[in-house]
């Protein structure tokens, strides 16, 4: 048994006519005939009636026709699911990102992946980078944007950018006058931080280090947005990562957000992802774009 002689009783139960049935299936009425007769032969039973007049599908032939339909229909789909595979820009995604840049960075580049993408639909997931990396591992997620490096995995890597921090401070503070700022300045000073769990913690706690600066243990934040808030109070000061520093000063705003003097201390974000994944090439495609489209106060 094979999938031509199934089409060819699906046609010629449909149709209800060798010669149509034959050039529907783009084949000569004996060859159609010839292979249903051996479709037969293999079952041990009679499919179809034949006389001059009409053709009829036995009891038998009915029942294997509606089998045949659903061998038919989960064969289509097997093709279309393995074009998906051939290019892999079609389909379904399912891109993991952390929280400290989802909402910075997907609004900058969803609508260019959307646009260059069409076929792609891609499902996102908000994670801290422990989960993210499990869910991988687990083939939970297709890959992930997230602060690199990551230690001990066996994933591929991808630079995407690296992004400059920035001193968020009250604006009646001593520091917020100056233009520009190096890390000396705030040696000594504590900033506040967020909870453990947040890989952003652990890259200012490394700036931090280097500079003399201590964290402030009285408070810590849930996410950028209640660091935000806190600076904001004037409960202390922190680092905050570019993308997250509003795009146009606003008068009400009581934060002053001070650029480093060179070298700026900063995080890579890239792309991580299962190795020898089939999507490889989408990865890569994603990747340029997502560069193409950055701000230019975000390098590379």
């Amino acid at each position: 048994m094979n999938l031509r002689e199934l089409e060819y009783l699906v046609a010629l139960s449909e149709e209800q006519h060798f010669h149509r049935a034959a050039e529907r299936c783009f084949v000569s009425q004996p060859t159609l005939s010839g292979q249903l007769k051996k479709l037969e032969d293999e079952l041990g039973v009679l499919l179809v009636e034949r006389n001059n007049r009409q053709v009829a599908m036995t009891d038998a032939g009915k029942a294997v026709v509606e089998h045949a339909r659903k061998v038919l229909i989960e064969v289509s789909s097997i093709k279309e699911v393995a074009s998906h595979f051939h290019d892999p820009m079609l389909g379904d995604m399912r891109l993991g990102i952390i929280p400290t840049v989802a909402p910075y960075l997907l609004p900058i580049i969803m609508p260019a992946l959307n646009k260059h993408f069409p076929g792609l639909k891609i499902w996102l997931y908000e994670y801290q980078t422990h989960i993210l990396l499990e869910k991988l591992r687990n083939a939970e997620l297709d890959c992930l944007i997230l602060a690199l490096p990551v230690e001990k995995h066996d994933f591929t890597e991808m630079d995407l950018f690296r992004e400059p921090f920035r001193l968020a401070i009250r604006k009646d503070q001593d520091l917020a006058k100056m233009k520009q700022i190096n890390l000396g300045d705030i040696a000594q000073r504590e900033l506040i931080l967020l909870e453990e769990g947040h890989c952003l913690r652990g890259h200012i706690l490394d700036v931090c280090l280097l500079a003399g600066v201590k964290e402030q243990g009285q408070y810590q934040a849930t996410s950028l947005e209640t660091l935000r808030h806190m600076v904001g109070e004037g409960m202390g000061m922190t680092l905050m990562p570019e993308l997250a520093v509003p795009g146009k000063t606003n008068k009400k705003d009581e934060i002053q957000y001070i650029e480093f003097s060179d070298p700026k201390p900063n995080r890579r974000i890239g792309m991580l992802y299962r190795k020898n994944s089939y999507r490889e090439h989408a990865f890569n495609n994603i990747s340029e774009l997502i560069k193409s489209v950055l701000p230019v106060n975000v390098f590379y």
